[in-house]
């Protein structure tokens, strides 16, 4: 967009207003600023693998009606002023430019897809003929990315297709969950459910979806009457269809995924470098004071139950429990100046190579040992929710002081309710907002930080 705007003002050259010329950087932020308006406002709740072009057009639209105005508002207020040829020039030549990206964007996807790349898994549940129209779009359109492995009912799907494979009764798909619930979810790599059954199933629905929720799997209710789990649902749309999920949250969204994504680059790619000296310092006194190695690395779990090596400075002497057991306020582990770097979170810097790599983000729930997130994942339903986003440096739950050791068990369920509400409530605001409250943790000393 600011791409866009210089060549507005190229174009447009001496017709538009001298305050343009003397404080372009002023009027630039500006339109960013105006950008970022139309971006939170106009976001909506929509499955992208299935969105149609006209949608695509309207959504642009009215972005680009929402910064417009925006910015004639911005204007108005700052300079006194609102040149609307330039406005009106500026709106049309983003609309096309805008309208054109997508549609490049859409067609290098649709050819990855194509070829096999950014598919996703999807089985079905269920015996409504909805379900069969759902395989039908997925295997016709193989540039939407799914691949229909087939479905679970009581009784075949009237009318359904060889490639539409029957995988089984309800009652052995039961058996399965009961006896491993990642058994055949997360050996089968399965990673959406399409559930349609009636209401008199409720207690089913409300079985697989939690089934779901342990595995970091998608959940979506394809409605055919109104459920009484229904209110625990939030409808999303693809295309011609509308659908019920779980769990919902706006880093869904390409375009939030990208903007998250591109801020981490950003802020980890210069921290890395200043990392370089204090590295070296933090060594030479980690070296002095325990034998062993500079950096602490452990296999924790991360998006969607990966795991992944997580990075920290050693902070504790080297140990066969630190795998399994949490840290303590005075766990006689620690040494001095480890005690020191875990106090002030320095431990945690080497982290930020994590986000550079893109295993974690700067902010988002924090990643928890293996050990843990298979104990705590047997104990707390929605424990595995928390793995639909990224792991971060920090997060809502720490920052709002759900951090240390986690002694009762409503402890940790306090925790993975915050992690929730903020993978669910996720904004650029939000973000900066648990960052500004990390950097008074600094000078602000928590009681629990050790």
């Amino acid at each position: 967009m600011n791409f866009v705007f210089y060549i507005t003002f190229i174009v447009l050259g001496k017709n538009i207003p001298d305050y343009f010329h003397t404080y372009t950087r002023v009027v630039v932020v500006l339109t960013n600023v105006a950008i970022l308006i139309g971006e939170i406002f106009f976001r909506t709740i929509v499955h992208f693998r299935l969105l149609r072009l006209i949608d695509v057009s309207v959504n642009v639209f009215r972005l680009t009606l929402t910064f417009t105005i925006s910015l004639a508002v911005l204007l108005k207020l700052i300079f006194n002023n609102t040149p609307l040829h330039f406005l009106l020039f500026f709106s049309l030549v983003s609309y096309a430019f805008l309208i054109v990206s997508r549609i490049c964007e859409r067609s290098i996807v649709n050819r990855l897809r194509r070829h096999g790349h950014n598919v996703r898994r999807v089985l079905f549940v269920g015996d409504d003929p909805a379900l069969l129209t759902l395989h039908k779009e997925m295997t016709d359109n193989p540039e939407m990315g799914y691949r229909s492995l087939g479905y679970y009912s009581d009784t075949p799907i009237k009318g359904s297709t060889d490639d539409f494979h029957y995988l089984g009764t309800l009652s052995q798909l039961n058996q399965v969950m009961q006896k491993n619930d990642r058994s055949l979810l997360k050996q089968s790599g399965i990673d959406i459910v399409y559930c349609s059954l009636p209401h008199e199933m409720g207690s089913e629905i409300e079985r697989i979806m939690r089934s779901c929720d342990k595995n970091v799997v998608y959940f979506y209710y394809v409605p055919r009457t109104f459920i009484g789990s229904a209110v625990h649902l939030r409808p999303i749309r693809m295309g011609d269809h509308v659908f019920f999920t779980n769990h919902s949250s706006p880093l869904m969204q390409p375009y939030n995924k990208l903007l998250k994504r591109a801020f981490d680059l950003a802020v980890s790619s210069v921290t890395c470098l200043f990392l370089v000296p204090l590295t070296l310092v933090v060594g030479i006194i980690i070296k002095i004071q325990s034998p062993g190695p500079v950096f602490f690395k452990q296999k924790r779990t991360g998006l969607n139950g990966k795991t992944f090596w997580c990075y920290k400075f050693r902070s504790m002497h080297v140990n066969k429990d630190s795998d399994s057991k949490q840290a303590t306020e005075n766990d006689p582990r620690k040494f001095p100046f480890g005690n020191f770097i875990r106090k002030y979170n320095i431990d945690e810097l080497p982290q930020f190579f994590n986000v550079l790599i893109g295993n974690m983000s700067i902010v988002g729930p924090r990643p928890h040992m293996l050990a843990h997130t298979e104990m705590y994942g047997k104990l707390i339903d929605k424990y595995m929710v928390r793995h639909f986003c990224k792991p971060g440096i920090t997060g809502w739950a720490q920052v709002t002081g759900c951090r240390g050791e986690t002694k009762e068990l409503w402890q940790m369920e306090e925790r993975i309710q915050r992690d929730i509400w903020y993978m669910e409530h996720w904004n650029v605001g939000l973000d900066l907002k648990i960052i500004g409250m990390t950097f008074r943790s600094f000078f602000i000393h928590d009681e629990h930080a050790y």
